[in-house]
């Protein structure tokens, strides 16, 4: 039954990998802060759907969570909608004591505006739930090459050190549920010029723009 997941999950982020060359929506946001190795930004409220998931590996959950909500997509909704692809592909860790610290994740998919007010309805099998994504500052930091269990923590860590390291040190959230969340803007089969981002919510308030965040638990 793992083998056969698995292998599931691969055919979606194949096919995830043929509708992603085209020019897709991404969620709306103004930079309010750089720095040489983050940048703190402010996002609009929005609507994503959402599939969590119980799994020890990073990568093998994100698999799953796209494979279920790729079947929403592509039609697996009580509207029959077919909804075009979008990026990033987020994935959020749930703190935990796994050997990665987590045993937890929820995968997200950001909703194209035309279907942002009122969201197809997903299949029930599916275990599948819009998430209203409240205006929020958040704490950015890019890298590069694949999202991995190897690598996912120790970048989120490299984020972390760069804002004790700023004046946003005291401002980490404590409201947010999730550890941090990586966000995935490219196919699996695109090799040069990945662009891969760790996002962690910030109470930056008195920065321009943030005094308007309503960061809230995920």
């Amino acid at each position: 039954m793992e083998k056969r997941r698995f292998t599931a999950s691969i055919a979606a982020v194949l096919l995830f990998m043929a509708v992603s060359c085209k020019a897709i929506e991404s969620p709306q946001y103004a930079v309010v802060h750089a720095e040489s190795d983050f940048e703190i930004r402010v996002y609009r409220k929005s609507t994503w759907m959402s599939a969590p998931v119980n799994e020890l590996s990073f990568e093998k959950a994100t698999l799953f969570g796209f494979h279920r909500l790729f079947q929403f997509i592509q039609g697996a909704n009580l509207n029959y909608s077919r909804i075009p692809m979008t990026a990033p592909v987020v994935t959020s860790i749930v703190p935990g004591a796994g050997p990665f610290r987590s045993s937890a994740y929820v995968v997200r998919f950001y909703l194209p505006v035309k279907f942002q007010a009122d969201p197809p309805v997903p299949l029930p099998e599916l275990h599948l739930k819009p998430y209203k994504w409240s205006s929020r500052c958040v704490a950015v930091r890019k890298f590069s090459g694949y999202a991995k269990d190897e690598n996912v923590a120790s970048e989120a860590r490299r984020l972390a050190s760069s804002l004790t390291r700023s004046p946003f040190v005291n401002f980490t959230s404590a409201d947010s549920s999730y550890a941090y969340s990586i966000a995935q803007y490219d196919s699996p089969f695109h090799f040069i010029g990945r662009v891969n981002e760790v996002w962690a919510d910030v109470n930056a308030v008195g920065l321009a723009g943030c005094e308007y965040s309503e960061v809230a638990a995920y």
